[in-house]
């Protein structure tokens, strides 16, 4: 598969934060009351975000409790993909919290760190995560691997390699978070570290449709695409939905699109629409040279109210107007992608390419 073709996160690292911030729990928050939070709070739960974020704003405006209504603001802006704007209704949320409510604090915290994460402003994660450990009697892993990532990302092996095995320690039967860590260190170009993880992962222990998926996700994480197929066998017959968008990228690694298109319709016709599922089809399309059907699927991936995968769809939307010759349409995609991803590689070398092609 050519590589500028984009397929969505590998649910690792940010991925992984993402589905941390969004959940819609109220746990260690006390009950909520008001009317427009507890339904913020249930649309949440459904993933309608632009919803959510309407009541949470009527909810501050109305004054409900406030702690809860900047909270689930910021958890409304962090499933739209505005990170910056989730991160100023943490802080309002924090603002509100006093001594009394410990908990609430480090919940709060935990989101602010990660949108921070998501901000690539990884001194404040630090800071945010040793705030949070220092007023914790035993930590949590979740804070030890935002820590460990962002000193990764800094250059600092020494207090990543410290925050990782401490958040191991305390979540060792855990595969997210040894793939995560995994993530972290390939993203810095250190994978033979980060293998390890992937082998304390493979020693764990089980029988079940959860066992074989997530040793199918290490196989995957190996590249070893024909072990990762076998070990996912189980789990897609059994219709389990992250088994089946991982055979989905399986596929498409080994080239074997008939396949991926036909595991994608699957998760469509079983699950639903998702712009996860849609990037897949376009993929597929892009690589039997259909432009335009790709085209299709990317434009019904954009118009859900689903920000992951978002990224991958504008990606490939450039691919597919390039690879229609359509270097005009493509630049102008291009532009807009890398203003809104500045920081992504990829979506600058497309930028650069395509200006010379004008």
């Amino acid at each position: 598969m050519e590589k500028r073709i984009r397929n969505f996160m590998r649910c690792a690292g940010c991925a992984a934060l993402m589905l941390l911030a969004v959940c819609a729990g109220g746990c260690a928050m006390g009950e909520a009351t008001g009317e427009n939070t507890v339904a913020g709070l249930a649309a949440l739960e459904e993933g309608s975000y632009s919803e959510a974020l309407e009541l949470f704003e009527e909810a501050v405006s109305a004054g409900e409790q406030q702690v809860l209504a900047y909270r689930g603001l910021g958890l409304a802006y962090m499933g739209l993909g505005e990170y910056e704007n989730a991160a100023e209704a943490f802080e309002e949320a924090l603002s509100n919290t006093d001594s009394r409510m410990p908990s609430n604090t480090e919940d709060i915290r935990l989101y602010l760190a990660t949108a921070q994460y998501r901000l690539e402003n990884y001194e404040d994660v630090i800071s945010t995560c040793t705030d949070i450990l220092d007023a914790s009697e035993s930590g949590n892993s979740d804070t030890y691997f935002l820590r460990g990532a962002s000193y990764l990302a800094e250059g600092d092996t020494d207090e990543a390699a410290a925050d990782f095995d401490a958040a191991v320690t305390l979540s060792s039967e855990d595969y997210d978070l040894y793939l995560n860590i995994y993530e972290c260190y390939s993203n810095a170009n250190l994978s033979a570290i980060g293998v390890s993880y992937l082998q304390a992962a493979q020693n764990l222990k089980g029988d079940d449709t959860d066992y074989y998926y997530n040793q199918g996700r290490i196989y995957y994480y190996l590249e070893n695409y024909e072990e990762a197929q076998k070990m996912l066998i189980t789990p897609v017959e059994a219709k389990y939905e992250p088994a089946m968008y991982l055979i989905g990228k399986v596929y498409l690694a080994m080239d074997d699109y008939t396949h991926a298109l036909d595991i994608y319709q699957q998760i469509q016709e079983e699950f639903g629409e998702s712009a996860q599922c849609y990037n897949g089809l376009a993929m597929c399309a892009i690589q039997m040279g259909d432009y335009d059907t790709a085209l299709s699927y990317i434009s019904l991936g954009l118009s859900l109210d689903d920000a992951s995968g978002r990224q991958e769809l504008y990606f490939n939307e450039i691919v597919a107007y390039e690879r229609k010759l359509d270097f005009v349409t493509a630049a102008e995609k291009a532009e807009a992608y890398v203003e809104n991803y500045p920081t992504d590689e990829a979506g600058q070398r497309e930028w650069a390419f395509l200006q010379t092609r004008e």
